[in-house]
């Protein structure tokens, strides 16, 4: 079941003062040409360098609110942003995170996390595998487990971007969103309906867990090959996004890896906003023609995270 507008208003309440407010920026034309007005949700520059900051600071506070922090801590499975989050957050209540990785994961994330102090071990291949890893951790060392994305308190922590952006834009019409596993999708989509603005959800062609899923009309698997895969890659989309997507006004678009990098250049170019594959997605939509604003229709792009090895920008 995912969670209700009030919980987002109580992770807003629980994280105030422990989150960076997003800054949104009105786009150019030179940066998106077309005939909406576009702004840039700049949440890559949030506390660990993503919007996962937010649903870990409020998974971690709701925990010790209720005693349930164990002395061991906490652990999690993650491409890199959701254990980087996880061992910020855990610093927050005085605890330590274990995290899993696979072994695809960027070294920029890797080390980001040993700067966290985080424990830092290998789960196999994929995400999948790290999770299966995690589970037994979990299982035979008392750690609490949390989740990437697939956790009421997290989703609930991600919904509070909209919100904060939609007081920075009254009249907004549209947010657009890359999609992973769906813990962010389902926080931004049940803020969203309540407030009346459509939520674009954005894929690649090659890790389209949610598009699969609205196709299906339940979660299923899918195959992962895309270059954003290490922040997209769930092989499948949690209930939670298919139930809120169900109650409000949500399209799914799908995106080209080639998209996905030009808009990441595009980001560099013309902002010398440095970005990962995955924040690049959701404005790649546009760029692309994959989602097309009416004219003065009032758009927010999520740029959801920021960590990334700029070399590959700054190099000709």
């Amino acid at each position: 079941m995912h969670p209700t507008y009030a919980e987002v208003t109580a992770a807003a309440e629980r994280i105030s003062g422990y989150t960076r407010p997003v800054v949104a920026a009105r786009a150019d034309a030179d940066t998106v040409p077309i005939a909406g007005e576009v702004w840039l949700a700049l949440e890559h520059m949030q506390h660990t360098g993503s919007f996962k900051a937010r649903g870990a600071a409020n998974f971690a506070l709701a925990q010790r609110e209720q005693g349930l922090l164990p002395k061991v801590g906490i652990t999690i499975a993650s491409g890199g942003n959701a254990g980087v989050a996880c061992a910020w957050a855990a610093r927050l209540v005085d605890s330590t995170a274990t995290v899993f990785l696979p072994d695809s994961a960027p070294a920029v994330k890797v080390s980001r996390l040993r700067a966290l102090g985080a424990q830092v071990l290998c789960g196999g291949d994929a995400y999948a595998d790290a999770a299966a890893e995690c589970e037994r951790y979990a299982a035979t060392s008392g750690a609490l487990r949390s989740h990437a994305y697939n956790d009421p308190y997290i989703a609930a922590g991600a919904g509070t971007l909209l919100d904060e952006i939609v007081a920075q834009l009254p009249g907004l019409d549209t947010v657009v969103v890359a999609v992973g596993g769906g813990g962010l999708l389902t926080g931004i989509t049940v803020s969203a309906n309540h407030h009346g603005v459509r939520v674009v959800a954005v894929e690649p062609e090659r890790c389209r867990a949610f598009n699969a899923a609205l196709e299906a009309g339940e979660t299923v698997d899918v195959e992962i090959d895309s270059v954003a895969a290490d922040s997209l890659g769930a092989r499948r989309v949690t209930p939670m996004a298919l139930s809120a997507a169900a109650e409000g006004d949500v399209r799914s678009v799908l995106v080209t890896d080639k998209q996905i990098i030009a808009a990441r250049r595009t980001l560099w170019d013309c902002r010398r906003l440095a970005v990962e594959h995955a924040a690049a997605a959701a404005l790649a939509a546009l760029l692309s023609g994959a989602y097309v604003p009416a004219p003065g229709e009032r758009v927010a792009v999520i740029i959801c995270g920021a960590n990334t090895d700029p070399i590959d920008l700054v190099a000709r």
